[in-house]
């Protein structure tokens, strides 16, 4: 399946703002499953300075500057991404991934590869998942004990999550404690993702955070409006002798062709689509639109007319 993707984010402010420095966090991955086909970045006013590198966790970043007069900030990614759920990683979960215990994950997180050295700084505290509370230890361990496969621990977390927490926009902010969304049990899909990640945390197990983007279908009978789709977040769990997996709480669902992945970072702090500094006064206004659908090119738009 080829997905089409419009990320579209607008920023109004109230007085004119003289400088601003921005990173972008909008460029999907390429790895065995999903291969970035296409990708355009679009940005007005026009930036003084623009590049692109690779941070510390491997994601695409895109730094820039608007060095004049501007008072409206308007950001436009634009991606072909094909995603192939036969090549996934997570189509083809062995034994080895199912059966491996709690205590022999521990163990084997002790042996010193390149691999668990990579995966042991997800295990860290982070910018937002910090001080991990005893409450949220308790509700680790009723899906985790040492005798328990990993795989079907974590499951168990994104069933309950998914089953016991309510989606609820309006509760949450980015800088809002995962304890107080702990407490509330609720909040939206980057509050799941940062909770299982500190769950997860608690009994020693590597988890990370994943930004990117899962298609959603409108109502029956109803057509999709664009830009009513939205950034996404679920969370991963390195497993040794087998690598990450990643889970949705929000949705319920080990990801498929759905999910198209941006990003990974120890938790939102790291990728958030766009972040930076303004020299400015006043108020600003945020507007975000994502749009996400199949793309037909004119090949299959011919293929489908014949048929």
């Amino acid at each position: 399946m080829i997905f089409s993707v419009v990320h579209k984010t607008t920023y109004n402010y109230a007085n004119n703002v003289t400088y601003c420095y921005n990173l972008a966090n909008l460029k999907p991955k390429t790895f065995d499953g999903q291969e970035l086909l296409d990708y355009e970045l679009e940005i007005e006013p026009k930036p003084t300075v623009i590049k692109e590198n690779i941070d510390f966790f491997g994601n695409n970043v895109t730094h820039f500057s608007i060095e004049k007069q501007h008072k409206k900030l308007v950001v436009t990614a634009k991606s072909k991404v094909l995603r192939s759920f036969e090549h996934q990683k997570n189509a083809v979960i062995t034994e080895a991934c199912r059966s491996i215990t709690l205590e022999q994950a521990l163990l084997k997180l002790k042996v010193l590869s390149p691999e668990n050295i990579d995966a042991t700084q997800y295990v860290l505290d982070s910018a937002f998942i910090k001080k991990i509370s005893d409450k949220i230890n308790n509700y680790a361990k009723i899906s985790f004990r040492k005798e328990r496969s990993v795989f079907e621990a974590t499951n168990e977390l994104m069933k309950r999550i998914f089953t016991e927490f309510k989606f609820d926009p309006s509760f949450s902010s980015v800088a809002t404690p995962i304890d107080e969304v702990m407490e509330a049990k609720k909040g939206v899909c980057q509050d799941f993702a940062q909770v299982a990640i500190a769950c997860l945390r608690s009994v020693g197990m590597p988890a990370r955070y994943v930004s990117g983007y899962i298609e959603t279908f409108p109502p029956p009978g109803k057509e999709k409006l664009f830009g009513t789709d939205a950034s996404h977040a679920w969370f991963s769990v390195y497993i040794p002798n087998f690598g990450w997996i990643d889970f949705d709480p929000t949705n319920n669902q080990i990801p498929k062709n759905q999910h198209i992945i941006v990003a990974y970072g120890r938790d939102y702090y790291d990728v958030p689509p766009l972040k930076g500094v303004i020299y400015g006064s006043g108020e600003s206004t945020l507007e975000v639109s994502v749009d996400i659908r199949p793309f037909k090119n004119e090949v299959q738009q011919q293929q489908q007319q014949q048929q």
